[in-house]
């Protein structure tokens, strides 16, 4: 899994699991600068209400 795919997933459906929320705190220290920002701009859509946590099916 990639940030960037993962937040253009999120970005899509509008909902992120609790296991992908699980892999980004796992791999957060080797993410680069770039996948640094984009965590952190899932971040702040999840705490807007903009992206929610939930399930795909």
């Amino acid at each position: 899994m990639a940030i960037g795919k993962l937040f253009l997933s999120s970005i899509s459906s509008g909902i992120v699991t609790l296991e992908e929320l699980r892999w980004v705190a796992v791999n957060q220290l080797s993410f680069s600068k770039c996948e640094q920002e984009a965590a952190l701009r899932l971040g702040e859509l999840i705490d807007s209400g903009q992206i929610r946590l939930g399930c795909r099916i």
